[in-house]
C-alpha cells in the first residue's frame, strides 16, 4: 500500500522551475560523492559536475551506444562514466551520499525496479539522499509523447515501487517536489533529434505515424520555436540514518 502523503501528481498548479533549480535547492551537494543512474547524453552531468562544488560523479548509462560517446568527454576530471544498470549497481555499500534519478526509474523494467531501489539503499551512506524526478502524465508535451511512446503504465510502477520503498521503512519520504520544467525546441528538426533519433528504444514509427507527430508538435510551433511546460514531480527519500 503506497504512503497517504505521497501523490502521484500535484492537486494544485505547480510553480515554473528547472531541474537545477531544484536540485540546487534539496540537495546538499558540497564534497558530496554523487551517484548519477542513467545519464543518457550526460547533459545534467556536466551541470552537476560544473555547477556544484561536488566531490565526485559517477555517472552511469545502460545504453551502450550512448555510453560509448560519454567516454569520448574528456574535458569533466571529477566525472567518471561507467556502464550498467540501476538494478545493479557496481559501488560498494554506504559509498555515495547522494543518488540521482532524473527521469529514468521508469525506465527501469518494472520487475527489477524495487530491485533498483534496494541497490540504491545499499550504495547510499546513512542519511544519504536518493533523489528520484519523474515526470507526470499530463500537459502538452505529453500529449505529444504519448502518440509514439505512452509511458503511463512504467510511471505508476514508477510511483508505485518508490512508494512501496517508503511504507517498507527502507527509504524515509524528505520532501515530494511538483514543479514545471521549462523545456524548448528551435524547430521540428530539433525535436526529431532529441526526442525520436533516440539509440535506446526503437519506437517503430511508420510514415503515417511520424506524420501525425510532426503535425501536434507543430501545432505548437511559433517563430521562436516550441515551448513547453513539462509536469515533473521529485521524491526525495532519505536513507535511515540507524
Amino acid at each position: 500500500m503506497n504512503d497517504p502523503t505521497m501523490q502521484i501528481r500535484s492537486p494544485a498548479t505547480a510553480r515554473e522551475a528547472t531541474e537545477l533549480e531544484i536540485i540546487s535547492e534539496t540537495l546538499p551537494l558540497g564534497n558530496a560523492r554523487v551517484l548519477e543512474l542513467g545519464c543518457g547524453r550526460a547533459w545534467m552531468t556536466r551541470r552537476i559536475a560544473e555547477d556544484f562544488p561536488v566531490a565526485r560523479v559517477i555517472a552511469t548509462e545502460v545504453d551502450r551506444v550512448q555510453h560509448e560517446k560519454n567516454l569520448q568527454i574528456t574535458d569533466l576530471p571529477a566525472v567518471e562514466f561507467r556502464y550498467g544498470g540501476a538494478e545493479a549497481i557496481d559501488l560498494p555499500d554506504a559509498s555515495v551520499d547522494v543518488v540521482l534519478m532524473l527521469k529514468s526509474l521508469h525506465h527501469v523494467p518494472g520487475p527489477l525496479m524495487a530491485r533498483a531501489l534496494d541497490e540504491i539503499h545499499r550504495v547510499l551512506v546513512p542519511g544519504g539522499l536518493a533523489y528520484i524526478s519523474e515526470p507526470v502524465y499530463a500537459g502538452a508535451f505529453n500529449d505529444i509523447l504519448r502518440l509514439f511512446n505512452d509511458e503511463r503504465q512504467v510511471r505508476e510502477a514508477a510511483f508505485a515501487a518508490v512508494a512501496d520503498a517508503v511504507e517498507s521503512g527502507r527509504f524515509e519520504l524528505e520532501a515530494e517536489i511538483f514543479f514545471d520544467a521549462p523545456g524548448h525546441y528551435a524547430d521540428w528538426q530539433d525535436f526529431e533529434d532529441r526526442m525520436l533519433k533516440v539509440t535506446h528504444t526503437d519506437h517503430r514509427i511508420d510514415a503515417a505515424l511520424h506524420t501525425r507527430i510532426k503535425a501536434a508538435f507543430e501545432s505548437h510551433l511559433g517563430p521562436d520555436g516550441a515551448s513547453f511546460l513539462r509536469p515533473s514531480r521529485v521524491d526525495l527519500l532519505r536513507k535511515p540514518a540507524d
